[in-house]
């Protein structure tokens, strides 16, 4: 064959793909992944060391994390260890430097008395330690008579720091070698080599850094599969910052504000597979806004009908009705496009960040909601304002970008309430809209309020009571909201008789609508409701 011929033939390698590859995911699955260990801990960084132990694990896209590679680690000492029996090579020592002080005794014996401290070094030989590092060290400074002996001494010596490490070794986890095979001194060293090297790539990736684990390291130690499976951890973390959903800062990494986007989109996404079958529509126009034209379409002209021409439309049934110049209208050919009525609305979600609401899942149900719906306003109603209130002791307004690592509030175990309707009122204010709502997602009944700036905590009265003067307060505070012409929609995750009372008493002052639910179906009573509020049972 030509050598042109062969250079330009192309071989082609075919192999079982083993599903580990992150070249077959893109940026979106791995920032899916990442979302649901969010869901799991609330907290960025954790869910980042999650998606570094544990990898991708989506139906057909599979890559494995550390603690696949930590297991292959594992496993491979326990290779090791259920293989050797290692006590064999201290043996060898511990013969050799017998041989070597027996030699040395037999020596002293031939000699007799001609040398005066003679029965000095005999008494040495036999008060050695009996370890035999300590007895090579003690030995260092005893003059040998038989050279022979002498010489093998030293051979020992050179080795004082690997029989020593070759003694610790069998002291700290001899009893984990229980194999059958024998080594000698230097397979031993061999083993304890790679043991340590081992322990070495195992205490890198324990510490989840990436760049700190050494590669060549991890393929001489585990192979070729092993290193594209770490390749692969370290593409997941790529794609996360490429395709804009992560910065790295180093120590730490922050959501960028498509990746906040995503989550909500993920919420959406979640909750709308909880929900019934229903007809959903946008809002209902409780005062009439302005008109926006609906350019998709248009229709023939009717008496009385606002003239929003579609001048093309209009011009095109002329031609082909009269057809000429000049243009001869006629009322027929004219077409006008469809109008609607749109309004605005603006809503504030009220989130309760209080202690209890780690109970039962409760406050991972309800941040899933408000990322859903600030999703949800974006997209389906971006002309619409949707601000977040956490409140726990105190209030707080939350940005769309905290939602994500938003948590309760341990340090803090009040429920102020008075405070988080008060902020509310604060943001729609700044919102002006003649449709106001506001949603409150909560668990317990107000336990603290402000009152002339000044903060009051109250303990109920009993496990499960009241604490009657925040109850008063935060009630007095929903009647001015009220006044405002602002609806309270009051979503609870708890029916105690004292809350409901209270939520009752809420609902009656501001006639507003209260909704008792639980945390694993929050999501579609809540978003079905602000979609289409046409039911009136959920």
């Amino acid at each position: 064959m030509p050598l042109a011929s062969r250079l330009h033939m192309r071989r082609i390698r075919y192999s079982r793909w083993s599903g580990h590859s992150a070249e077959s995911v893109g940026a979106e699955s791995v920032f899916d992944q990442l979302n649901d260990y969010m869901n799991d801990t609330g907290d960025l960084q954790q869910a980042m060391r999650r998606l570094k132990q544990r990898g991708l694990k989506q139906e057909d896209k599979q890559i494995g994390g550390l603690e696949d590679l930590m297991a292959r680690v594992a496993r491979e000492l326990r290779r090791l260890y259920e293989r050797y029996q290692i006590q064999s090579a201290l043996h060898q020592i511990e013969k050799k430097l017998q041989a070597i002080v027996n030699q040395e005794r037999q020596t002293l014996e031939a000699i007799g008395e001609r040398k005066p401290d003679l029965e000095v070094k005999k008494e040495f030989l036999d008060h050695l330690p009996s370890k035999s590092s300590e007895a090579i060290e003690k030995l260092a400074s005893y003059s040998f008579e038989d050279r022979a002996a002498s010489e093998e001494f030293q051979k020992l010596l050179s080795r004082l720091e690997e029989i020593r490490r070759l003694e610790n070794s069998i002291r700290r986890e001899g009893n984990l070698f229980r194999g059958s095979t024998p080594l000698d001194f230097e397979k031993a060293q061999e083993v304890l080599d790679q043991i340590e090297a081992l322990r070495r790539l195992e205490g890198q990736m324990s510490g989840l850094r990436l760049e700190d684990v050494d590669r060549d390291l991890l393929q001489e130690l585990l192979g070729e599969d092993a290193l594209r499976e770490f390749n692969g951890i370290v593409r997941m973390e790529s794609l996360l910052e490429e395709g804009g959903y992560l910065a790295n800062y180093g120590d730490h990494f922050e959501l960028t504000a498509r990746g906040v986007r995503r989550i909500g989109q993920l919420a959406l996404r979640d909750i709308y597979r909880q929900l019934k079958r229903d007809a959903i529509g946008r809002h209902p126009v409780r005062y009439r806004g302005a008109q926006e034209l609906v350019t998709e379409e248009s229709r023939p002209y009717v008496q009385g009908d606002s003239l929003h021409l579609n001048m093309i439309q209009t011009l095109k049934n002329a031609l082909m009705n009269e057809g000429g110049l000049p243009i001869k209208l006629r009322p027929s050919d004219f077409a006008v496009y469809d109008s609607e009525h749109t309004t605005r609305a603006a809503t504030v979600l009220l989130l309760d960040m209080s202690w209890s609401m780690s109970w039962e899942g409760r406050f991972a149900a309800a941040k899933k909601v408000a990322l859903a719906m600030e999703s949800l306003v974006r997209s389906l109603h971006p002309r619409d304002y949707f601000g977040i209130v956490g409140f726990f002791t105190r209030a707080v307004e939350l940005k769309p970008k905290d939602l994500p690592e938003a948590t309760w509030n341990m340090g803090d175990p009040f429920t102020n309430l008075q405070d988080g309707l008060h902020l509310a009122t604060e943001l729609l204010e700044r919102r002006p809209s003649r449709n106001q709502q506001m949603i409150v997602i909560t668990d317990g009944q107000p336990t603290a309020y402000c009152r002339q700036g000044r903060l009051y905590c109250e303990w109920p009265l009993s496990f499960g009571g009241i604490s009657q003067r925040a109850a008063e307060e935060t009630l007095r505070e929903a009647e001015r909201v009220t006044r405002r012409g602002i609806t309270i929609n009051t979503f609870m995750l708890d029916d105690s008789p004292v809350l409901r009372g209270f939520v009752d008493e809420m609902t009656r002052i501001n006639r507003g609508r209260a909704f008792y639910t639980r945390p694993d179906r929050l999501g579609e009573y809540l978003l079905v409701d602000y979609i289409s509020r046409r039911r009136k049972k959920i």
